[in-house]
């Protein structure tokens, strides 16, 4: 029973709904007014009449709207009965009125009276008793029970009496229903109406290409139903049957289901009884029942939602599958490579293989989705894939293929217009338009990206099932791009470029690791690819190769199967079996190279002998293989997993080095992408790392053939001050041949990405930033090594780019000098380097300017063009300059030496016409060669032979261009000269600026800079330049290496070692000859040791005479040998590492004295003892230039042949030495004189030692006076004299004391300061006065005896002089007893014992108590044998370098080393004075017997003898170089102490 249900519209207050109660009293009456109410007997009641049958009858809407009509009318009637303000009677009479006249009151009423009823039920008692009063009044007289009874309540019908029992009537109710609804009319079965489905079937099968329609069709249909009661499901599936057998016709049967069926549901329920009933039965389901469907679901027949639970299996057994599906794939990929022993036999396996379903077979899903995909609905398949795990239909070959030809028919029209390929071949194209797929196809590249890119997306790498498909799609996207590259592509297709992108991602590369060895599609993908930056194909290499094989499970299991052929051919790699192997890993790297690459470089860092054997087997690969291999190894060299240090943490890495180098050897062999590695180096530099620099270096190495090696040998250095072909010819370890092509494209590669000077700005920055900047936790070594792999690549990197790029290139690249130096921070010594090259470029090109526009072309004329030209360019760069360094430089040095110093180089300088020869001679053997070798062929004899004829003649027009050019830049300096000191300059601080800003700086940058700074040294000197000091410098230079040695490292320890030889070498030659001394340093202003500044500039007094220069050039090997044995006993690593390599790097000039030499090898052997089992590089580089030194000692001289100090006294102090030999005649006479007159001495003793001090004060004082004024002195024009050191403290005998005077402007050095004796002189002489003393009291008792035992002690004297000269000329050097002596002496052991002996002996010692002291001698130098050199034992803690030392720091050291050597010999003190006391007691004895006094006055005369001997001898020992007036004055102090002396001895 129909009920109908309105709701009232309540006035709402609030949130909450008013009582039924308070409806009527607050809704406004529109009908019904309470005028009419009050006044109904009178009137109202016939207002109310009228009103009702003037009202609108067609009003059917169910709601009570607040307007004026019927329903609302009787609405307010029964209300107003309700609320009592009308009877039952009253309202009653008025409706019986309207019945007659309103024929559609009874229903009306029914309804109103159906709303009341809703309301009341929830209403007071009251108001429900009124209601059902009104409806008892009401039936039967207005309204039919039969409508009361369908339009109210069940439970109001019993109260209103309409029936007798609810119960009953529902049940009633039910039962009707179930008869209405449930019982079945119609014919479901053939067997049932035979006939009327028979003529149904025929009507669905008859032809439909004839003049029937569907209409006519659906016509007769119906006709067909209701003539043979037929059931319309049952019709409908026989509808469903036909469409089935006939798909094609679905432009028939889709109408006539649309018109046909009403509920899209019932047809659903049909379709899907069909699925469930062929799923269960034995066969599968029909491809033609998918495709039934799918066309319903295309057409908006069917609602896939309604449709999927029908289809099996459901998603709760898919998922899993899926899931078990990728484990196993994983499990699969861990045990590839393992072998699995298994108890189960082959046959159970196979059980176990067979008992596993595939849910993707007869899987009506899929089906489903493949029939949708063969008809083009897109849409409906894409909602099925996406209820699926993903992945896991695509997996199915029918559904990929089915995708793969959808693609295919929405590419084809504008693949026809984009083919990429000539008009030819796109006419043989055959079009696969003709597809029977019904979708919509691209005509552009916007509706590429919106219609096949999602289809793409989703095929992932199953779109190698079709490679056709993805040459379509690869030759689509390089059209698009290069027609994006070349400006003619629109904004609206600008989308398809990320779509391309994401198809190449998820689609293309993945797809060509499921191709079988596909190589052809390798370089299609490459074409494409190559369109990219190498930003954007780096990207999609590492998805692919990290990301894409771990998602798909056939993925996995292809790289499984990809590592484990990868390891089966590495294993059997090696230079016998390159050629094969190469071809095997080509084909395995054509579709997987990722894979194999990774595994390779995994290989190579374990192993680096394999490198070598895969370099030359990898040139079977792809051009995509190759890019993909520059990819791997930048993402292996850049991995953050692995340590690029070993576990000392003071080395790189081996698998690092492994890495540069396999880099280095493909970047040369191979065609492969150059920017990644070069940009990656770049950001490893912004990030302030150097370790990866190691790439950068090996790449230049490899490619250009540029090699930094700090082991070049001298023949190789000297080949690189040539030029450029004897550099290429004679500079190299190794003869690299046929880089053209790779230096080439190394220069593309960074001219094209602006990296060149980035590349350099960022080395030279981070050079310094090693220092600095990095971890303060590494060790020193590693700083040190950092350093110089930083220092060492740049200028690799520099020699490349002024090699290959052009001066325009560079020049529009690189900043100017004062910009790199302010702006960018660039250490002055790395940005000369780079600009260095332009300056020599624009000033060769200015000259050839300036020479073509003289037309008189001579010599001078052509060097004052080259020197103008050089002025013309360097002149602003002077100016550019100033600003950058204070004012206080330029006042010792000018900003046109600074430049001048730091833009030649050692090819301004030299010819090495050695090296040219030597290459020349080199080639003209190579053709004697090919004149023998009669295997080669003619043609190939005579090609070989003419290019080393035409090298001989390049190579001596180079020599002879060199030549020119030396002799032009000579012309050059010669000018400038008088520019670069100023004067009025301090000596010092010039020198101490020329070693800070420029000597030093550069001979620590490279080897050649090293001996460039050696031999610009020379060559000031050589053009005698004014306010230069060739002294002074080499003193500076050599004067203590200590800390310049500590602060270098490794390799600027053998740089600043190849300057120091390439100093010695120059020094050296000048001591070698006094012939080539005289001719190149006595009259140079260099050596001059006073600076005047008017006349007198020629004086001989004021230069350095050779035997002078011999002393100090001796001075300056003490001084090296000092600092060197200070390192090396330092216990620091650095220093001892470093001071062994400098020694290693001047061993061909220094040691040169046996003494030296000796020291300094038991110093090294002692020190490779101790490090033996500590630190092994120290103790591989002690045992290395240990044995270098032995190999030199046949070179060493004695110290004597070095510097000959006696030859020396006799020309410089031949008045002193005369004198000396008249105070030993008077010593001698005193003597004789003394032992005649002893007795009458002893009671006038004591007022002669009064006088004899009275003396001695007086010569010191006066001593005192003569040194002040010979330090204060000055010249006639007011120069001052400038105090310099120039001796080896120490040294005993050392007479090299000399005086350096500066200009008017410095202070100058001068001075002298005398020797100390030695404790071993002073012993000597204690024993000398023991043994006179004895030899007195022998002489009183036997003076009969006394001339014999002169005369003996005289020939005994000359024998031992005769014999140590005898033994020096014929004792090995290495085996000197005498040095060694001498070495273990307290003073250093520099003085002769041949010198010193006159000094030591002037005592006249007896026979006996000669052989005494050598015995005592012997035992000496027996003991000290064991002991270490006396160079060892000296102090560490010493002051810097400094020429200007003045006379109290002097002092204190002499005084320093007298307490070190008293120290060294205290025993031999002890074991003197044990003697001496014995002696005494022994001749006390014998007076005592003799009846003799006890010889206290012959004691004191003879110490006072003893005292004025050593005076005589230690002022003879005093030589002061100073002017004229200076040495007269001296003299007169002599003569004077000579009168006072000869006074003493009348006495």
């Amino acid at each position: 029973m129909g009920r109908v249900y309105s709701s009232i519209e309540y006035t709402v207050q609030g949130r909450f709904p008013q009582s039924p109660s308070s409806v009527f009293t607050k809704m406004a009456s529109v009908c019904l007014s309470g005028e009419m109410i009050r006044l109904w007997d009178k009137t109202g009641r016939t207002e109310f009449t009228k009103l009702c049958k003037s009202l609108d009858e067609s009003d059917t809407s169910i709601k009570l709207l607040p307007k004026k009509c019927l329903k609302r009318a009787l609405y307010e009637l029964c209300n107003a009965v309700q609320h009592n303000k009308l009877k039952i009677d009253s309202a009653v009479s008025v409706l019986v009125d309207l019945k007659d006249s309103l024929p559609c009151l009874p229903s009306t009423l029914a309804d109103v009276l159906g709303i009341v009823d809703v309301e009341t039920n929830c209403s007071e008692e009251p108001l429900r008793e009124k209601f059902l009063s009104l409806v008892g009044a009401v039936r039967q007289i207005v309204v039919p029970d039969v409508l009361l009874k369908e339009r109210l309540d069940q439970d109001s019908l019993e109260l209103a009496g309409l029936v007798a029992s609810q119960q009953g009537f529902n049940q009633k109710y039910v039962k009707t229903k179930t008869r209405l609804y449930y019982k079945q009319q119609k014919f479901n079965l053939l067997r049932e109406e035979s006939e009327g489905y028979s003529k149904l079937i025929t009507e669905l099968n008859s032809d439909f290409k004839g003049k029937s329609t569907w209409e006519q069709v659906l016509q007769n249909i119906k006709s067909l139903i209701g003539c043979f009661d037929l059931d319309p499901n049952r019709v409908l599936d026989i509808i469903l049957e036909a469409f089935e057998c006939h798909p094609e016709e679905h432009a028939f049967y889709i109408p006539l289901l649309r018109a046909y069926i009403i509920d899209k549901l019932t047809l659903c329920h049909i379709l899907g009884f069909k699925f469930h009933f062929r799923e269960s039965s034995d066969w599968s389901t029909a491809t033609s029942l998918f495709k039934c469907a799918a066309l319903l679901l295309k057409n908006d027949l069917l609602d896939l939602d309604h449709l999927y639970p029908y289809l099996l299996p459901l998603d709760s057994e898919i998922i899993p599958f899926h899931n078990k599906e990728i484990a196993e794939a994983k499990t699969y990929a861990r045990k590839v490579n393992t072998l699995v022993l298994s108890d189960k036999k082959d046959e159970e396996k196979k059980d176990d293989e067979q008992q596993i379903i595939d849910l993707r077979e007869n899987n009506q899903k899929l089906g489903l989705c493949e029939a949708l995909l063969e008809i083009g609905s897109w849409d409906k398949a894409k909602a099925i894939l996406d209820r699926l795990p993903e992945n896991f239909a695509i997996a199915h070959p029918s559904i990929s293929k089915a995708m793969c030809s959808l693609l295919h028919k929405i590419l084809e029209p504008v693949y026809e217009k984009n083919t990429g390929l000539n008009s030819l071949l796109a006419r043989k194209r055959k079009s696969k338009d003709k597809s029977p797929i019904d979708c919509v196809q691209a005509l552009n590249f916007q509706q590429v990206y919106q219609l096949a890119m999602p289809v793409l997306s989703v095929l992932g790498p199953y779109a190698s099932r079709d490679p056709v498909l993805m040459v379509k799609v690869i030759r689509l996207a390089k059209t698009f791009m290069s027609k994006r590259l070349s400006g003619g592509v629109g904004p609206e297709d600008e989308i398809a470029y990320y779509g391309f992108l994401n198809v190449i991602e998820e689609v293309l590369l993945p797809s060509l690791s499921l191709l079988p060895s596909n190589c052809a599609m390798g370089e299609e993908i490459w074409g494409l690819l190559k369109l990219y930056p190498y930003e954007i194909r780096y990207r999609l290499y590492g998805t692919w190769k990290n990301e894409s094989y771990f998602i798909h499970p056939i993925l996995i299991r292809a790289r499984a199967d990809t590592l484990d052929r990868a390891k089966y051919i590495t294993k059997r790699l090696s230079k016998e079996t390159v050629k094969p192997s190469g071809r095997q890993i080509g084909k395995l790297s054509h579709n997987n190279p990722g894979i194999v690459f990774d595994y390779l470089l995994t290989q190579i860092q374990r192993y680096d002998n394999l490198i070598g054997p895969v370099v030359d087997a990898l040139k079977y690969l792809t051009s995509v293989s190759y890019d993909m291999l520059s990819f791997c190894i930048i993402e292996a060299i850049a991995n953050p997993e692995k340590d690029r240090m070993k576990t000392d943490n003071m080395n790189i890495s081996l698998w690092l080095q492994s890495l540069a180098n396999f880099a280095g050897a493909i970047c040369r062999k191979y065609q492969v992408e150059l920017s990644g590695l070069l940009q990656y180096v770049a950001n490893q530099l912004k990030a302030g790392k150097s370790t990866d620099l190691i790439l950068l270096r090996e790449v230049v190495l490899k490619m250009a053939g540029i090699e930094v090696s700090e082991e070049i040998t001298d023949g190789q250095l000297e080949a690189m001050a040539g030029g450029e072909l004897v550099r290429q010819e004679g500079s190299n370890f190794s003869q690299v041949r046929n880089t053209k092509k790779s230096s080439t494209r190394l220069k593309d590669t960074l001219l094209e990405h602006d990296l060149a000077l980035s590349l350099c700005l960022l080395m030279a920055q981070q050079r310094d930033s090693t220092v600095f900047a990095e971890d303060a936790n590494k060790h020193l070594k590693l700083v040190g090594k950092l350093f110089d792999q930083c220092q060492d690549t740049l200028v690799q990197f520099g020699s490349f780019l002024s090699m290959q790029l052009s001066t325009e290139e560079f020049v529009k690249r690189l900043p100017p000098i004062d910009v790199l130096l302010s702006t960018y921070h660039i250490p002055h010594s790395a940005a000369f380097f780079l600009s260095r090259p332009l300056y020599a470029h624009a000033i060769n090109q200015k000259y050839e300017e300036l020479k073509k526009s003289d037309k008189k072309s001579k010599t001078s004329t052509k060097i004052q063009c080259y020197v103008s030209a050089s002025e013309e360019i360097m002149s602003p760069i002077v100016e550019a300059i100033k600003p950058v360094f204070s004012s206080k430089i330029w006042d010792d040095l000018t900003p046109q030496f600074y430049i001048t110093f730091w833009s030649l180089s050692m090819y301004d300088l030299y010819v090495p016409t050695a090296a040219y020869e030597k290459q020349v001679q080199i080639q003209q053997s190579q053709i004697d060669a090919l004149e023998d070798n009669r295997d080669m062929p003619a043609s190939k004899k005579k090609k070989e032979q003419d290019r080393c004829r035409n090298l001989i003649e390049k190579l001596k027009e180079e020599e002879k261009k060199q030549v020119e050019h030396v002799e032009r830049v000579m012309a050059r300096l010669e000018k400038e000269k008088e520019l670069w000191f100023p004067t009025g300059t301090l000596k010092s601080e010039m020198t101490t600026n020329l070693l800070q800003y420029c000597l030093f700086p550069r001979c620590c940058f490279t080897a050649s800079d090293a001996v460039y700074c050696g031999h610009f040294i020379s060559v000031l000197h050589k053009l005698e330049t004014p306010n230069f000091s060739t002294l002074i410098t080499y003193d500076r230079v050599f004067n203590d290496i200590t800390y310049t040695v500590t602060s270098c490292t490794e390799n600027e320890a053998r740089r600043y070692g190849r300057f120091l030889c390439s100093a010695l070498e120059t020094v050296m030659r000048w001591h070698s000859s006094l012939e080539i001394y005289q001719k190149e340093c006595y009259v140079f202003p260099g050596f001059l040791t006073v600076f005047r500044k008017a006349t007198d500039v020629n004086n001989r007094m004021d230069r350095l005479d050779y035997e002078n220069f011999r002393h100090v050039c001796h001075k300056w090997h003490y001084r090296l040998t000092k600092s060197v044995i200070t390192c090396l006993e330092s216990k620091n690593y650095s220093q001892i590492r470093n001071s062994l390599i400098v020694l290693t790097k001047i061993l061909p000039q220094f040691p040169r004295m046996t003494q030296i030499g000796m020291a300094i090898e038991r110093r090294v052997d002692k020190l490779s003892k101790e490090e033996k089992d500590k630190r092994p590089d120290i103790y591989a580089l002690a045992v290395g230039y240990s044995g270098q030194l032995k190999s030199k000692k046949h070179t060493w001289v004695p110290e004597t042949e070095f510097h000959n100090k006696e030859k020396k006294q006799a020309t410089n102090a031949q008045s002193q030495s005369q004198q000396r030999q008249t105070e030993t005649a008077r010593s001698k006479d005193s003597k004789t004189d003394a032992s005649h007159k002893d007795k009458d001495k002893g009671t006038d003793s004591d007022k002669k030692e009064k006088k004899e001090k009275a003396s001695d004060k007086k010569e010191q004082k006066e001593k005192k006076e003569v040194k002040s004024k010979s330090n204060h002195a000055q010249e006639s024009n007011g120069v001052t004299v400038k105090k310099e050191v120039m001796e080896a403290p120490g040294s005993a005998p050392y007479h090299a004391e000399k005086s350096i005077a500066g200009d008017g402007h410095g202070p100058e050095e001068a001075g002298s300061r005398s020797r100390e004796k030695t404790p071993k002189e002073e012993k000597s002489k204690k024993s000398d006065r023991k043994d006179k003393e004895a030899s007195k009291a022998a002489k009183e008792r036997a003076k009969e005896e006394k001339r014999e035992r002169k005369e003996k002690e005289a020939a005994a004297l000359l024998m031992m002089k005769e014999e140590e000269q005898q033994r020096h000329q014929t004792t090995p050097r290495g085996k000197d007893h005498h040095y060694d002596r001498e070495d273990r002496g307290g003073s250093g052991g520099h003085a002769s014992s041949s010198s010193s002996s006159g000094h030591r002996r002037s005592a006249e010692p007896s026979p006996r108590q000669m052989e005494e002291r050598d015995s005592k001698r012997r035992r000496l130098e027996a003991a000290g044998a064991s002991q270490d050199s006396p160079l060892e034992g000296r102090s560490k803690h010493r002051k810097s370098p400094s020429l200007e030392v003045d006379d109290s720091w002097e002092w204190e050291r002499d005084r320093l080393d007298r307490k070190e050597k008293k120290r060294d010999h205290s025993m031999d003190d002890f074991d003197a004075d044990i003697k001496r006391r014995k002696n005494e007691d022994y001749h006390a004895a014998a007076r005592k017997q003799n009846g003799e006094p006890n010889g206290s006055s012959s004691k004191s005369h003879g110490e006072r003898e003893h005292k004025e001997k050593s005076k005589a001898g230690h002022s003879s020992r005093r030589e002061i170089y100073t002017d004229g007036d200076d040495t007269q004055k001296i003299m007169k102090v002599k003569e004077k102490r000579d009168k006072s002396s000869s006074k003493k001895q009348k006495k």
